[in-house]
């Protein structure tokens, strides 16, 4: 495991987010002090007084081990691993002389090299995290102490401490707000370590302890805050503060969280109330777990049965001595005594047993563990370093920082992913407008020269030089004084609650609650309407060179009922006006009737824009007369004191004032996602993996996301909203998804399952449900669906869904549902984020990815994999997970198939030695056969294999799908590999023993020996073991053939040195067999007994391939061929698939295709809402997605989709929404004819084109391809079968960072198998298809008929 050696200095005071020892669960267990804590007391400035409640101290500790207890209990837990334990009790066993036939050195080396070497890799992780808590807990804070300020470190901070914080310091604990240097007690922080949004968040003192500003007067608070205990709500707080015989209410507006950086704000103080492991971080960080793979488990499982096994010979041996001594053994007690203490033949078998334990043991060699270990290694090592995982403009590479989770990459059944930051640039800009029915910002006709970008600068001094426009006649409408113009950029100026920092003059800051407010006010301020800056009462502006102060009458709250926001504000003439920004929903039905014409017309802009993917808001406004104002704000102050129905009243008095608005106009900003997010979802998609979206935001904002990353679509059958607030309107609201869905499905198959329901039970129902649903579930309808009741529903719900959505989640809630699936699905699954916030979900998950981007480092200090963009993701899965776990499984059945036969010869031989534990090979070629004969090749096919190149990875998602479904290695194929060694150890042993038993030397000299038949043994299994990997071996480097070859050499080099007579002279007493290796191999006999018993051994094999290949191709087989095909028959194209992504005419880098549909609103979210109720922030967004790309929908029924309903129907786990197989978006062109008729076992339904000289005019077919102009429904015409040029291809990120062209091709038509094809398919071999012309392959095999016929 690698991990960070430097960490950034302003991260050191955000720990890693790691459970403490004496937390339990993902509950935020408090330690044994603070367990039954009902509620917090807590004095200022007396710790005598606090200390009585044994209160926590601001020290955190997230290391394991310290110097005494590291080695007991870092060996403990190794020898939880059931494979060490085993391995020790061999070494026991071989240190009794009795019963030992090997030597004990033997067992312990190994050992102990393994155990070493796994504790110094322990020991570092463990030293970085006793570096990271000192640089934490040593952090300098300054504390009131008698009066005066004094630096203390963070370790020493004690509940009930003041603590003065300055600009951007991080905070220190949980702190109750008490004064700042702001007016009014305010003070502004970012959260992004606690929640993930990077925007400022407002937080106000208590009123009456405001004006403590100086120490002294701080050091005489003595006020007692009496509150709730710790836990994990972030945006909770209740608590109540006595001082002088008042009490005052304490709500979460007044407290700074540890792990917020105060902002804007040159001080501020306050007082502790939760410290260390009980503030809010802490609790919600998810406890640390030592990650497995299934591999792992199931090898723990299958070494245990292997004991089993080897007990079972060891007994049937011991049998079978018992009774060779009573029968025969009796006959030679007077020269062949017993040794002593053995005294009778029951004994005797019993010490017998023993010793084949020991002899037999190499079924389960140690070296197994160590190869595996560096497989993984090797593995990680490619994924640091992949160049296409690299970003340039972050100059970061994608990090494995573990090695023991590479082959569960390629098992993923589920992905959790945050949005903003993971998903999302957080980046937007603003794009297009509507003014008074003219639209701004359109983009001039792409074929044409491209558009200049606007210099604002002559005309604006202040303009942000980074703002990008490139419509010039929206300035010129500016310019020339337009009043709706100057109003609608006036209204953008002024509605909202960003703050400004102004550095130096003309120099301006904006700090937004969200990244749409901070591009709107920008394009405000680029256009002649700058914010400059605000108090509670005033907005400052310059407008259009000239300085304007407005009093700030009344911020109107947003909400989500509301979906709008609205300012009241009074110009230096008095003229007393409403601005509002909103949803289109629900602003135009507040409009004057007159408007109904400009309504109309906006309302088709809208459209528009939302067809472009854009975010929308509508603008209005409305002239107040001084008596309106004067009423309505009395009404208003009555509404806010009221003391029942508060929000009902002050909502009502909202919605008295926001009526009778003009309308202005609408914005659009473009919200940009990360590079190749919708290509990467889609592919991932189609390698039928689910993707979760777990977010802090709100409703409105993740579905618009949902729609750009394509997650939503508008094609879908129903996307389902779960919003109650109650136990049992949750439940009622998931029974009715369920039955919607149910009754849909039946519609869609034509009531194919009309009597399914009185005859299975809802889970069955559930399984068989078809069509494309998506579930939205709401933070407050999730921490009741995640209720122990609740969670079965909520889980046959939401694994039915093709997406789903979970809005305004806690930290803890997005580790919850991702351990509900791990739970309850059995499946394989990742999160994926980048913030603090997703820590828990990281730490949950299976695999862990951490995004290195905007939001600190936390989520990459604690994940598994890094890399700094979410397309990253598909090749970590799709090529390097499948690979990984395809060289995983190979290697492992290779290994257990060549030590079955190497160690099974033993147990036959014991039959013709009279059961006396005599071992066939010498104890060298035993000690070496695992470290030197079969050690490297292995290594190598571990480690470089590959069955299809990277590219036809990504090209053909479906390869995935072997993996989720466990297909390579279970133990169907674990007893397949052991019975294949068992007949490989009968033909080894029998054949030689056959044939040498009567056979002579030329010289008349009787050939049966024992070292004779030794020597031939050893040599034929290893020459049958090196064939067997050059046959299973995929993918042929100079390494591989280096290592097979070479150990085949480097045995008969050992064997022949080992029987010379140098080392004789030397070692007389250890090299008893003089040159009889020598003239064993001399012997024709024995080289034909080599050959036949090697190809008894081989011979079914071959021919079992032969027909598997036949008859039951897998996926990756028929790649292959398609890959040979085209090898043969390649032809130069015009272009590449970079070239015609980049013919699209995409204008902006982040924009969503045109897409026909309906327009979605929404609000970009601030986790919680602005200081008190001051201000308050809400923003319209709307987006319109481009459906995914038009893959041809055709129910496959391939081996890997009736293994899924095998799955089904033994988990429950409903199938995939989406039947088909397709290929990932790839090189398509529309004048090609599709490959064949196997697309449904290639992994696709939307065939993959090959260029065929002659394909026949009735082969053409359409292929789909991405469009930008038609919906993804919109079906082809008659004229789309004739040639129509090269499509449009998606980007090359879908393929890799290397553009792929599309070769040559084949015809459909019969399999005729060339020698090439054969060797291609088998071996990986390519240097004899060139001897194939062009009629030994007329096409690719028909294998989609004859899936019916493959399990």
């Amino acid at each position: 495991m690698t991990v960070l050696k430097e960490i950034p200095e302003k991260w050191f005071p955000v720990l890693l987010p790691l459970q403490r020892k004496k937390q339990k669960g993902l509950d935020g267990g408090k330690s044994k002090k603070g367990r039954g804590e009902e509620e917090r007391r807590v004095r200022a400035n007396d710790r005598e007084y606090n200390e009585k409640f044994q209160y926590a101290s601001n020290c955190i500790m997230t290391s394991k081990y310290n110097i005494i207890t590291f080695l007991p209990v870092n060996l403990f837990e190794q020898f939880q691993e059931v494979a060490n334990t085993y391995f020790l009790f061999l070494l026991i066993l071989q240190l009794i002389p009795q019963i030992s036939s090997l030597s004990w050195f033997t067992t312990i080396v190994p050992l102990a090299l393994v155990l070493i070497i796994t504790a110094v890799k322990d020991a570092t992780d463990d030293y970085f995290r006793h570096k990271s808590d000192n640089q934490v807990n040593n952090r300098q804070s300054q504390l009131l102490i008698r009066g005066s300020l004094q630096n203390e470190k963070w370790m020493n901070v004690r509940v009930g401490d003041i603590i003065k914080l300055e600009n951007n310091q991080f905070v220190a604990a949980d702190l109750l707000l008490l004064s700042s240097t702001e007016p009014h007690g305010l003070c502004y922080i970012e959260t992004a370590e606690l929640d993930g949004e990077t925007n400022m968040k407002v937080r106000q003192s208590v009123s009456v302890t405001s004006e403590l500003g100086d120490p002294n007067n701080l050091f005489s608070f003595d006020g007692e805050v009496v509150c709730e205990p710790p836990n994990n709500k972030l945006d909770r707080f209740c608590g109540t503060l006595y001082w002088r015989d008042k009490k005052y209410t304490l709500t979460n507006q007044k407290m700074l969280l540890r792990g917020c950086v105060l902002r804007n704000t040159e001080a501020c103080y306050g007082l502790v109330i939760f410290a260390g492991p009980d503030t809010k971080l802490m609790q919600n960080s998810g406890r640390t777990k030592f990650k497995r793979t299934s591999i792992d488990r199931l090898m723990n499982t299958l070494v245990l049965w292997i004991f089993g096994f080897l007990v079972c010979m060891g007994v049937i041996l011991a049998v079978g001595d018992a009774v060779w001594e009573r029968e025969v053994g009796t006959l030679f007690q007077s020269y062949l005594p017993w040794d002593p203490p053995v005294n009778n033949f029951l004994f005797n078998a019993f010490l017998s047993f023993w010793s084949y334990v020991i002899i037999l043991n190499t079924v389960v060699p140690i070296s197994l563990y160590v190869s595996v270990e560096v497989i993984r290694l090797g593995h990680s090592y490619f994924i640091n370093w992949d160049q296409q995982m690299f970003c340039s403009q972050c100059n970061t590479a994608a990090e494995a920082r573990t090695t023991t989770l590479n082959e569960e990459l390629g098992q993923v059944e589920y992905i959790f992913s945050d949005k903003t930051g993971t998903l999302t640039q957080n980046i937007m800009s603003f794009n297009k407008c509507s003014i008074n029915g003219q639209t701004y910002g359109e983009v001039t006709d792409p074929l044409g020269p491209q558009p200049t970008r606007l210099d604002f600068t002559p005309f604006n001094p202040l303009a942000d030089l980074d703002f990008c426009f490139y419509d010039g006649t929206l300035l010129e409408s500016v310019k020339v004084g337009d009043s709706h113009t100057h109003k609608f950029f006036r209204l953008l100026s002024l509605c909202h609650t960003v703050m400004s920092e102004e550095k130096s003059e003309g120099e301006l800051v904006y700090k937004a609650q969200s990244p749409d407010e901070g591009a709107l006010v920008t394009a405000a301020r680029n256009f002649g309407f700058v914010f400059r800056s605000r108090t509670p009462g005033t907005i400052t502006t310059t407008e259009m060179g000239r300085p304007v102060t407005y009093t700030l009458l009344a911020i109107l709250d947003f909400n989500n009922i509301r979906k709008r926001m609205s300012v009241i504000v009074r110009n230096p003439e008095g003229r007393i006006r409403l601005y509002c920004k909103g949803a289109d929903t629900v602003l135009l039905e507040r409009l004057h009737p007159c408007n109904q014409e400009l309504m109309n017309i906006t309302s088709d802009h809208l459209n528009e824009y939302a067809a472009d993917g854009l975010r929308t808001l509508a603008l209005a406004y409305r002239d107040l007369s001084e008596d309106e104002w004067e009423a309505w704000s009395e009404s208003h102050r009555c509404a806010d004191k009221a003391t029942d129905c508060r929000e009902d009243r002050v909502a009502a008095a909202y919605e008295q004032i926001e009526q009778d608005m003009m309308l202005l106009g609408a914005t659009a900003i473009e919200d940009k996602l990360q590079e190749g997010v919708p290509e990467t979802i889609a592919v991932l998609s189609l390698a039928n993996i689910k993707i979760w979206v777990l977010t802090g935001d709100k409703q409105e904002t993740a579905v618009n996301i949902g729609y750009s990353c394509k997650m939503l679509t508008d094609d879908m059958t129903e996307v389902f909203i779960i919003n109650g607030h109650t136990v049992q309107s949750v439940r009622q609201e998931l029974r009715r998804a369920r039955e919607r869905m149910i009754e849909l499905s039946r519609a869609r198959d034509g009531g194919k399952e009309s009597g399914m329901e009185g005859s299975s039970p809802p889970s069955n129902l559930m399984d068989n449900v078809s069509g494309e649903f998506a579930l939205i579930v709401n933070g407050h309808s999730l921490a009741h669906a995640l209720e122990a009741d609740m969670e079965t529903e909520f889980v046959s719900t939401a694994c039915a869904c093709k997406a789903v959505i979970c809005c305004r989640v806690t930290p803890l809630q997005k580790a919850q549902v991702v351990e509900l699936i791990k739970t309850h699905k059995k499946a394989v699954t990742l999160a994926i984020g980048d913030g603090a916030n997703d820590v828990s979900m990281i730490k949950s998950a299976h695999i862990g990815v951490g995004i290195s981007g905007q939001e600190g480092i936390q989520a990459v200090l604690s994940s598994d994999y890094s890399f700094s963009q979410f397309r990253f993701l598909q090749r970590l899965l799709l090529v390097h997970g499948r690979w990984s776990y395809l060289r995983m499984c190979r290697f492992l059945c290779y290994f257990f198939y060549k030590n079955f036969a190497f160690t099974m010869v033993h147990f036959w031989f014991g039959f013709f030695c009279g059961f006396s534990a005599q071992t066939v090979y010498d104890q060298y070629f035993i000690t070496l056969y695992n470290i030197v004969y079969t050690s490297l090749p292995v290594l190598a096919m571990g480690i470089f294999d590959q069955d299809v190149p990277d590219h036809r990875s990504l090209e053909y998602p479906k390869l995935y799908e072997p993996g989720q479904l466990n297909l390579l290695f279970n133990k169907k194929e674990f007893f397949i590999c052991i019975t294949q060694g068992i007949y490989t150890s009968v033909v080894l042993f029998f054949v030689p023993y056959a044939i040498l038993s009567d056979a002579t030397q030329s010289n008349g000299v009787p050939l049966a020996d024992y070292q004779t038949f030794a020597v031939t043994t050893a040599t034929a299994l290893v020459i049958v073991v090196s064939v067997q990997i050059a046959l299973d071996t995929g993918f042929w480097t100079v390494i591989n053939h280096v290592f097979v070859w070479g150990s085949v050499g480097c045995y008969f080099t050992i064997m022949l040195a080992l029987h010379s007579q140098s080392l004789f002279r030397i070692f007389p007493s250890q090299f008893h067999f003089v040159g009889s290796a020598q003239s064993t191999l001399l012997q024709p006999v024995v080289w034909l007994t080599i050959a036949l018993a090697t190809a008894i051994c081989i011979v079914p094999v071959l021919a079992f391939r032969f027909l598997k290949l036949d008859l039951k191709p897998q996926l990756s087989d028929t790649v292959r061929y398609t890959q040979l095909v085209r090898q043969k028959k390649r032809k130069p194209v015009g272009r590449s698939v970079g070239s015609a992504w980049r013919g699209m005419g995409s204008v902006s880098e982040g924009r969503l295709g045109a897409r026909g549909g309906s327009r979605r609103s929404g609000y970009a979210f601030a986790h919680q809402e602005g200081f008190g109720e001051l201000i308050t922030s809400g923003k319209n967004m709307r987006l319109s997605s481009l459906a995914l790309a038009n893959f041809a929908s055709r129910h496959s029924s391939s081996w890997i989709d009736t293994l899924r309903r095998k799955k089904h129907t033994h988990t429950h786990t409903p199938p995939s929404a989406s039947g088909e197989c397709s290929p990932a978006p790839s090189c398509v062109s529309g004048s090609l004819p599709p490959l064949s008729n196997s697309s449904s076992v290639l992994g696709g339904s939307q065939e993959t084109p090959i260029e065929e000289e002659t394909a026949p005019a009735r082969d053409l077919q359409p292929v789909p391809a991405l469009s930008t102009k038609n919906p993804p429904s919109a079906a082809p015409g008659p004229e789309s079968a004739a040639p129509q040029g090269p499509a449009q291809a998606p980007s090359s990120s879908v393929l890799g960072s290397s553009a792929v062209r599309c070769h040559g091709g084949d015809s459909p038509g019969g399999w005729t198998l060339s020698l090439g094809s054969v060797q291609e398919a088998l071996f990986g071999w390519k240097g004899f298809a060139a001897r194939s012309g062009a009629s030994n392959s007329q096409g690719l095999p028909p294998v989609a008929k004859e899936t019916s016929h493959i399990e």
